[in-house]
């Protein structure tokens, strides 16, 4: 069985986004050692799950960052080669490439997509589609971005929850550009 992975940043307060949907809070001035962590969580990664709303800023964004020289480092080729699923009902047909359309259950989707062959999945958002993935106990394991921020209000991603989730802690890393990873396991116990 595959393990589903998320990354995704949150404000100290436990948002993803701003209440206008702002990500402009969020430290992009990564160190060399959180980088290198971005690296390890990755590498035996082959697949990666979207939302549709993130996916149409995503992808393109990636695929410039490999074409442009100053950016174009082996993770944005790596983010390009890597095959994607965008998990959406309005969307007909994808026109970027490596990437293929979900449209049924999101339950019957990942769990299709983890009893398959091959490496870990990582999930990178955006906030719905994850608020569904945790509502569904999908998530095998937790990497928070806690940025030095507090927000006061916002988009959360814990607030489909109808039974409290009960996680492990496996790891705990602060880095020099003020983000401080939390990682966590999924507890046996899954949500209801």
């Amino acid at each position: 069985m595959r393990t589903l992975k998320l990354q995704m940043q949150v404000s100290l307060d436990g948002f993803v986004a701003g209440a206008n949907g702002e990500m402009d809070w969020m430290v992009w001035d990564w160190d060399d050692e959180l980088k290198q962590y971005v690296k390890n969580i990755t590498a035996p990664v082959d697949c990666i799950v979207l939302g549709r709303v993130l996916a149409t800023g995503f992808i393109p964004t990636w695929e410039e960052q490999a074409t442009n020289p100053e950016t174009a480092e082996d993770f944005a080729r790596t983010m390009n080669e890597t095959p994607k699923v965008v998990f959406s009902k309005t969307l007909l047909e994808s026109d970027w490439k490596r990437t293929a359309l979900a449209k049924g259950d999101i339950v019957e989707e990942i769990s299709r997509l983890k009893a398959q062959a091959g490496g870990d999945i990582i999930a990178y958002g955006g906030s719905s589609f994850v608020s569904a993935l945790i509502q569904h106990g999908l998530i095998d394991e937790y990497h928070l971005f806690i940025n030095p921020v507090a927000l006061g209000s916002g988009i959360p991603i814990f607030t489909s929850l109808k039974s409290r989730l009960n996680l492990n802690l496996v790891r705990t890393e602060s880095f020099s550009c003020g983000i401080v990873v939390l990682q966590y396991n999924a507890s046996s116990l899954k949500p209801q």
